[in-house]
């Protein structure tokens, strides 16, 4: 599993050009999932996500209450060192990876985390406010 972590002072993210999730300062976690992920991955990115100490004042979102954006992100998994067009054979399918990404959300909402999220599957535009800018890649 990976995660790419941008510390954001807000972030939202449309789909048909409604909003269907929102947050103001916190993280937003790009989640990809691979065919071999499982419920100890998601875990581990979970507890990552939670208890990084990469806000101001060297805290992290459950020391401070700040909220996480989390959105599915299978182009995490692209592979393009061999001619023009990525290949997308490293990301795990739907059926796998919705409910891993869905896990992620849900152990972060159990350690008190607002959580807003996207859609999966959806073509979604997000708009965030980069803070610092702070990027991060996590992966298990």
């Amino acid at each position: 599993m990976r995660a790419v972590l941008q510390r954001v002072t807000s972030a939202r993210v449309r789909v048909d050009g409604e909003v269907v999730g929102e947050i103001g300062a916190g993280l937003v976690a790009l989640v990809g999932v691979a065919p071999t992920d499982g419920e100890d991955d998601a875990a581990t990115i979970a507890r990552k996500i939670a208890e990084l100490r990469i806000l101001r004042d060297e805290r992290s979102v459950v020391d401070t209450g700040a909220g996480v954006l989390v959105v599915s992100q299978f182009t995490l998994y692209g592979d393009a060192r061999k001619g023009r067009r990525p290949s997308w054979s490293g990301a795990a399918p739907g059926p796998v990876a919705e409910p891993l990404v869905d896990r992620v959300a849900a152990l972060l909402r159990e350690r008190g985390v607002v959580v807003a999220t996207g859609v999966f599957g959806a073509m979604m535009e997000v708009e965030l406010v980069n803070d610092g800018p702070m990027t991060l890649l996590l992966e298990t």
